[in-house]
């Protein structure tokens, strides 16, 4: 990308085989700006996360609904958003149950929800989570590790 601050929008229904589509644009918009495999690794999961928490508790299951994602690039990251208008959530609650698996817990006792915004936290540089008008998960990721220390607060949301 040889202009910075491009911006790459897409609009996908909120169903899950549209999920790959969100994953690969942005593997591919950060392989454009030079993210390593690892770095690149880590915004396609993140990216599926968000996505799959739009289609899994956005809407209801007769709701037809849409995604919205935007990419900013520019030459020091990488800032995606992802949007719907569906069903809102409280972002601060969901926020203190942020954490790892228990390994002192059986495997068949996990629960499998709740992991997702703990995966996206850990695996970008900084993430704001809106949840005025529907859900709207920004997540960046710096292309230099250069930046990564001054972040405090990596995570922040607006309700």
């Amino acid at each position: 990308m040889n202009e910075m601050n491009d911006v790459i929008q897409l609009s996908l229904p909120a169903k899950p085989e549209f999920v790959s589509i969100a994953r690969l644009a942005s593997s591919g918009a950060a392989s454009r700006m030079g993210f390593s495999f690892d770095a690149i690794e880590d915004i396609k999961v993140a990216v599926s996360e968000a996505c799959t928490n739009a289609v899994n508790h956005g809407y209801k299951e007769d709701e037809v609904g849409q995604i919205r994602m935007v990419m900013d690039c520019d030459v020091q990251s990488i800032t995606i958003t992802v949007m719907h208008d569906g069903e809102s959530f409280n972002a601060n609650e969901a926020l203190k149950k942020l954490h790892p698996i228990d390994t002192t817990v059986d495997l068949e006792e996990v629960n499998e929800g709740g992991l997702g915004l703990f995966l996206i936290n850990t695996l970008m540089d900084r993430v704001s989570i809106s949840t005025e008008s529907g859900v709207a998960v920004r997540m960046t990721k710096l292309l230099t590790r250069d930046g990564v220390e001054q972040i405090a607060d990596k995570v922040s949301t607006t309700d």
